[in-house]
């Protein structure tokens, strides 16, 4: 029933709230503290009161649709309530409710604002959608799973494992994504009478007497199952979420970290049963989450979804919403699989690197900033490599797309890269097409000077094999492609730095040895430090381009 929500934030700083149609499954995601465990908070909050919180930092505004006159009406029934023996209800009123509270009032008054919410959307919010909210938090979804009471089976349910043992195409349901998921049936066990517990056996019940009955084959087939209490948390964390959604039957359903407990396969195997069910219902879910396997698996659905990524630093909050065919990109290309590049989604900077040494090395350098300087350090960074320079475009490109700060660290041998190669660079770091044009000829030509001296740009020193006004061309184009966050090494390639050390070999070899020399105990003499010079100094630069918000090279 939600149609669209605003958030008090844009694209970029600056920017108008962000206006975004809801779709079955929206996920957020972002770096810590970016405010997607607050958002759900907000979005629960407006649910059930239909009032935004005094202190909302994110959430400015939920839209709702109203449902069909006989659509409103199989709503109500579903949370209509029995009145207790002692309860009076009066002619025209009818007794609503759930976990969340009860109220008795005018059918016709509620139908109303049922069918146009927005006409009293404070009564469609406390008396209706509250009661088809739920939110599944890490307090809540370990006890999902607890025997519940049996209660009254003539009256209407009113917890999850009564629908389930109730309504055998739920728990059909149920059991086929549990044993999907684990190689076992989920079952409900009434043998402990007057409680419903939820069991994991071998084999599925050969018919439903044998699974619902009291008499001896039921007591033995329950006898041979495994109380899920006995399982692993992740077990019963997947089982708690599945069978509360189906059994619920929420309008609206958050999910705070929803791979909590859960190994990356179930993550995902989750995320996709999710995403089917909000599609097969037409419910609104709304996930907080850390997980690309998760995320990877509401794609994978096919249910329509909206990702949306958000920000925050320096009080500056953002918020970007990242089409399905971008983030497919990312999952269908296999080098971007290979280097788990979707995890970028969760971190505030990504830095590709042209090989997993140089990517090992640069990381390492980070860490002692961090430690030891930390204002040249770069926080909440993810280092990825991608094998040559040659794919650090495929990898930078679309992450930019989806506003996440990616820089590339390419070796001072990129400058003789002309034609696709060059363009290919550029292009992935947004530079404008009349400025590619330029920077190509002035490319052209310093590589023609590196050419003239007859060294090895990479192995000889660099940029430093120039002299005079060919060094100066050499650093004022590294500047420019600087600016847009593609960062050139100087010296020539990833074991030029930290000569002093005098690390010998080349790639993995020379990694071992810098290392090794590097030192690895904080308190020992040989431990090396940041100084102001060298990698150190390259790794502030970088930072610099990062948390600068008005950098070019992110597309708007």
């Amino acid at each position: 029933m939600i149609s669209k929500f605003i958030l008090k934030f844009g694209r970029i700083p600056g920017q108008p709230g962000e206006t975004i149609n809801a779709t079955p499954i929206t996920v957020f995601v972002g770096p810590n503290n970016s405010g997607k465990s607050k958002i759900i908070s907000e979005i629960e909050s407006y649910c059930r009161t239909g009032q935004k919180v005094a202190n909302s930092l994110l959430l400015d505004e939920l839209f709702f649709n109203g449902l069909s006159e006989n659509e409103s009406r199989l709503a109500i029934e579903q949370i209509k309530l029995q009145p207790n023996p002692s309860e009076i209800i009066h002619s025209e009123q009818v007794l609503v409710g759930s976990r969340y509270g009860r109220t008795q009032l005018g059918f016709n008054q509620l139908q109303q604002s049922v069918l146009n919410p927005h006409s009293n959307l404070t009564a469609f919010c406390q008396w209706f959608l509250t009661h088809k909210t739920l939110l599944l938090n890490g307090g809540t979804r370990i006890n999902l799973v607890q025997a519940q009471s049996a209660g009254d089976l003539q009256q209407a349910p009113q917890t999850s494992l009564q629908v389930l043992f109730k309504d055998e195409e739920k728990r059909l349901e149920v059991r086929r994504i549990v044993f999907d998921a684990f190689n076992c049936n989920f079952v409900i066990d009434p043998t402990n009478v007057g409680s419903f517990r939820i069991r994991l056996a071998k084999r599925a019940p050969s018919n439903n007497q044998e699974e619902q009955a009291l008499d001896s084959t039921a007591i033995r087939f329950h006898g041979d199952a495994q109380l899920i209490d006995n399982a692993s948390d992740g077990v019963k964390a997947f089982t708690g979420i599945v069978s509360e959604i189906i059994a619920g039957d929420p309008r609206v359903l958050l999910v705070d970290e929803p791979e909590a407990f859960l190994h990356p396969a179930l993550a995902s195997k989750l995320g996709y049963e999710i995403s089917l069910a909000a599609k097969k219902t037409d419910k609104r879910v709304f996930v907080s989450t850390h997980s690309p396997a998760f995320v990877m698996g509401c794609i994978q659905s096919g249910a329509p979804v909206n990702i949306i990524r958000l920000t925050y630093r320096d009080q500056i909050a953002t918020a970007r919403v990242l089409p399905n065919n971008e983030i497919q990109i990312l999952m269908r290309n296999p080098l971007l699989r290979s280097t788990g590049v979707l995890s970028g989604l969760f971190y505030e900077f990504v830095i590709v690197t042209e090989g997993d040494a140089d990517r090992a090395f640069y990381q390492e350098i980070n860490e002692r900033l961090l430690s030891l300087k930390s204002e040249w350090g770069i926080p909440n960074c993810l280092f990825i490599h991608a094998q040559s320079k040659q794919t650090i475009p495929t990898i930078v490109g679309p992450l930019r797309k989806l506003g996440i700060p990616a820089i590339g660290i390419v070796d001072v041998d990129v400058i003789k890269e002309g034609g696709v190669v060059w363009t290919k660079l550029l292009t992935s770091a947004s530079i404008p097409a009349i400025s590619i044009q330029a920077l190509a000829t002035t490319r052209a030509s310093v590589y023609k000077a590196f050419d003239k001296t007859g060294k090895d740009m990479k192995r000889d020193g660099g940029i430093y094999i120039l002299e005079n006004d060919e060094l100066e061309a050499a650093k004022n184009l590294i500047s420019q492609l600087n600016d847009y966050g593609i960062f050139v090494v100087e010296g020539g390639e990833l074991e030029s730095w930290l000569k002093p050390l005098q690390a010998s070999g080349h790639g993995p070899h020379w990694l071992i040895d810098i290392f090794e020399k590097m030192g690895e105990n904080p308190e020992s003499p040989g431990y090396l430090k940041p100084a102001h010079n060298d990698v150190w100094f390259f790794l502030s630069t970088i930072k610099k381009w990062l948390v600068d918000p008005d950098r070019k090279g992110i597309p708007a």
